[in-house]
C-alpha cells in the first residue's frame, strides 16, 4: 500500500489541493453575498416618521435632507461637513437619565473604533435644544471624552431639528402630549452611506448581543461600517 502511495504521490497531493481549491469554490458561490437595504419612510415604523413622507417608497429620492446646527464649539455645521463620509447620527440630550448615558458609551467605543477610518464620522443632535446650548454640549463633549475632529453634537432650531428627525433620519417620535414640535427620541443608531442614504438602524444601548426582535447591535453596526467602506 505504501509503495502504491509513494509511486502516486504527486497524483494524489495534486487530487488534494484540487479538492481543496473546488470546496473553497463552491463555498464561495453558495455563501450569501452581504447586503445592506436602503432605507425608505415606508419601510420604517410611521411612529417614527412624518405624516409628509410616510409613504414614499423611492429608495432614489430618499437622501439625509440639507442641514445647518452649531456644535460643542459653537460653530456652525452643515451637511457639507459630512460630505462624501460615511457617518452614524443618533438623537439625544444631555440631560437624559434612562438610556442616553449607555448610548453616549457606546457612541464613544464607537468613536475608538474608527479613529484610523478618515472617512468615517459620528453626528448627534439634541432634542432639548433650548437647554443643549453649545457651552452645555462643550461640557457634555469634555466629560465624554467626544473627539472633536470625529463627533459633532449639534443643537439649534428645535423645530428644524424635529423635521430633520422624522422627515430625514426617520429616528423620533413625537411627544403627544406636549408642544407640537416636542421629541422622544429612541434607541437609534442610524448608519449613512456616502450617499446620504439610510443603510441600517441599531440598537445604541445593545454593544454585544442581538434582541429576540432581530434588533442589530453595536458590533454588527461596526462591521457594516467596514462593509460599507469596501464597498466604496
Amino acid at each position: 500500500m505504501k509503495a502504491i502511495f509513494y509511486r502516486y504521490r504527486y497524483l494524489f497531493i495534486t487530487i488534494g489541493v484540487l479538492s481543496v481549491v473546488i470546496l473553497f469554490l463552491f463555498y464561495n458561490a453558495l455563501k450569501p453575498e452581504k447586503h445592506l437595504p436602503i432605507y425608505t419612510p415606508a419601510m420604517v415604523n410611521p411612529e417614527l416618521v412624518d405624516s409628509l413622507v410616510q409613504h414614499e417608497n423611492n429608495k432614489l429620492k430618499h437622501q439625509i435632507a440639507d442641514f445647518s446646527f452649531q456644535n460643542q464649539n459653537n460653530e456652525t455645521i452643515t451637511q457639507n461637513e459630512y460630505e462624501n463620509v460615511i457617518y452614524v447620527a443618533d438623537f439625544f440630550f444631555t440631560t437624559c437619565p434612562t438610556i442616553c448615558p449607555k448610548m453616549t458609551d457606546n457612541m464613544v467605543w464607537l468613536q475608538n473604533q474608527i479613529k484610523e477610518m478618515p472617512d468615517v464620522k459620528l453626528l448627534s443632535f439634541s432634542v432639548t435644544p433650548d437647554i443643549d446650548t453649545p457651552e452645555v454640549l462643550r461640557k457634555y463633549a469634555d466629560e465624554k471624552g467626544v473627539n472633536d475632529a470625529k463627533w459633532n453634537l449639534l443643537t439649534g432650531d428645535k423645530k428644524a431639528i424635529y423635521y430633520l428627525a422624522r422627515q430625514s433620519f426617520l429616528a423620533v417620535k413625537t411627544e403627544t402630549t406636549g408642544e407640537l414640535y416636542d421629541m422622544v427620541h429612541t434607541e437609534n443608531f442610524i448608519l449613512v452611506d456616502k450617499n446620504k442614504r439610510i443603510r441600517g438602524f441599531y440598537d445604541g444601548t445593545n454593544l454585544d448581543t442581538d434582541k429576540d426582535d432581530g434588533t442589530k447591535n453595536m458590533m454588527q453596526l461596526l462591521e457594516d461600517i467596514k462593509w460599507l467602506r469596501n464597498k466604496n
